[in-house]
């Protein structure tokens, strides 16, 4: 069964720094293209950035030079660093990887940049 637990969310000023993790278990997570979503009320579903097995790494446009995606294949961790944080940037953000066809995902941890 797979599954997924974020972690390190919480409450950043502007132009500060969060960084957050995500666990997997269910899969041979080195396998795997790892993603980081967001979903902002009133807003879509955005792909913020993923990695693939070989480290290729995507970032959408309004979080590049920003954000850093990395993966830790010895402890099943993909991680987000956020830097410069904006009030936009404020949303839940999951974890997600399809695995067989089909995607899972974590709960999501909340980030909310406000002054």
């Amino acid at each position: 069964q797979v599954h997924l637990v974020e972690s390190g969310g919480g409450l950043v000023q502007p132009g500060g720094s969060l960084r957050l993790s995500c666990t997997a278990s269910g899969i041979n997570f080195k396998l795997y293209t790892m993603n980081w979503y967001r979903l902002a009320t009133g807003k879509q579903r955005e792909l913020v950035a993923n990695i693939t097995s070989g480290g290729t790494r995507n970032y959408a446009e309004s979080v590049k030079g920003r954000f850093t995606i990395s993966r830790d294949n010895v402890r099943n961790r993909v991680f987000l660093q956020m830097d410069s944080l904006k009030p936009e940037d404020t949303a839940a953000y999951y974890c997600n990887v399809r695995y067989r066809d089909s995607p899972y995902w974590g709960r999501g941890t909340q980030v909310t940049v406000s002054s």
